[in-house]
């Protein structure tokens, strides 16, 4: 994997994911499933030009980004407690191989005003993404275990202390474009108030 946007081109298409996360205080496991769609958005863009200029970051360092939906439900939901949205990320390297720099987004998934991570790879080209809250922060790993699998391990500190496990695998024949595209299946109906949730997947790519 030579760079972070061939990474994210690679993630692009359906996804269903499997999770097992693991809340500290608690010392409970709870067991959750979504589905995800990430599309691909060019540098040019309007979209990510917006937030790049939204965070004071030259649009013209954007090497591309995504817009991402997902829809999930976990074990302990409540009745009519949904895990579902639609948010768009912009990658600005900071480096001359485009292995590591910033991830911004419009909106974050703990919270919902703009937010700003960072994204590196490692020596196995594994993807390590941060991202600081005002009451968390968040540290993913992804990486592909074939073409059509990928393993996603995260954990939470701060107001939620998690730990994630994640399989994702790609549903066949549904591969996602630059389209409006249709509905995810399996959707759950919308419900996002806008505050902090414990219990929400922090996922700088919505997994």
């Amino acid at each position: 994997m030579a760079d972070a946007i061939g990474f994210f081109r690679l993630s692009c298409g359906r996804w269903r994911s499997q999770r097992s996360s693991h809340h500290l205080l608690h010392r409970q496991a709870e067991a959750g499933s979504s589905f995800i769609e990430v599309v691909e958005l060019e540098a040019s863009d309007p979209q990510l030009v917006a937030i790049a200029e939204l965070h004071g970051e030259d649009p013209g360092n954007l090497v591309g980004g995504c817009r991402v939906r997902w829809s999930g439900s976990m074990a302990w939901d409540k009745a009519g407690e949904a895990h579902e949205g639609e948010s768009v990320f912009a990658l600005i390297p900071t480096d001359t191989l485009g292995r590591e720099g910033l991830l911004l987004r419009d909106r974050g998934y703990a919270e919902t005003a703009p937010v700003a991570g960072r994204f590196a790879m490692d020596e196995r080209d594994a993807l390590l993404l941060t991202t600081a809250y005002e009451t968390m922060n968040s540290l993913e790993r992804f990486s592909f275990a074939g073409p059509n699998v990928r393993l996603r391990t995260s954990t939470v500190e701060g107001l939620s202390n998690t730990a994630s496990f994640c399989i994702e695998t790609r549903i066949e024949g549904a591969a996602a474009s630059s389209s409006a595209a249709a509905p995810l299946k399996e959707t759950t109906a919308a419900g996002s108030s806008g505050a902090v949730n414990p219990r929400e997947s922090v996922s700088l790519l919505g997994w």
